[in-house]
């Protein structure tokens, strides 16, 4: 990747970070459980991408060592992605300064970029666990939310709360429709072609 290509992610991905922290932006997504789970944090974990694009090629070589086939990156993205998913610490990262810049913080650097680099170098089957896993924390989260008599964030009410399970039941869903055509007609090669040029797909 050229030096002016690494300038323009780089670039892309500062420039979406700083729209996201800016306080309208940031209390408008926050003031909503569903806009938080399902906008905010997406929209963090998606500023790694480029970001990851952005990284020197002598960083890429070191990263490629560690992360065989992508699972290390899966791995460490799926563990960040999940505590930061869980109710009480959605909950905290609104009133509870440190935690929400932690979040900004560690979405993108934790989740977002380990995930950017691992997904082109994952194998058809480790591609296919983690996708059938992700559907699966759609259904288990939205089923949660959408049953749960209590609130389970203080800072959200419980229509909000509901609202945001009916929504998780709905991706979950549609998320499984694709695997299928994906399996019926496709291959798992989405993305591949757009990872660091450092780290080739893997078929």
């Amino acid at each position: 990747m050229s030096a002016r290509s690494h300038r323009r992610s780089a670039g892309l991905a500062a420039l979406a970070f700083l729209v996201l922290l800016a306080p309208p932006v940031r209390h408008g997504l926050e003031a909503s459980m569903t806009a938080q789970m399902l906008l905010q944090m997406p929209l963090l974990v998606a500023v790694g991408w480029p970001l990851s694009h952005a990284l020197p090629a002598r960083a890429l070589a070191g990263a490629a060592g560690w992360n065989h086939r992508g699972i290390t990156g899966l791995v460490l993205a799926s563990i960040a992605g999940a505590y930061w998913m869980l109710p009480r610490t959605l909950d905290a990262s609104v009133t509870v300064a440190l935690l929400g810049t932690a979040k900004y913080l560690a979405l993108p650097l934790l989740v977002g970029m380990p995930f950017a680099l691992g997904w082109p170098r994952m194998g058809f089957i480790v591609r296919g666990v983690f996708l059938l896993e992700l559907i699966a924390t759609f259904f288990r989260l939205g089923w949660l939310y959408l049953i749960s008599p209590e609130r389970l964030c203080n800072n959200y009410l419980l229509d909000d709360q509901q609202r945001l399970g009916r929504y998780m039941l709905l991706i979950g869903a549609a998320l499984f429709l694709g695997v299928a055509a994906k399996l019926l007609w496709g291959r798992f090669d989405l993305l591949a072609d757009r990872g660091p040029a450092s780290a080739p797909p893997v078929r």
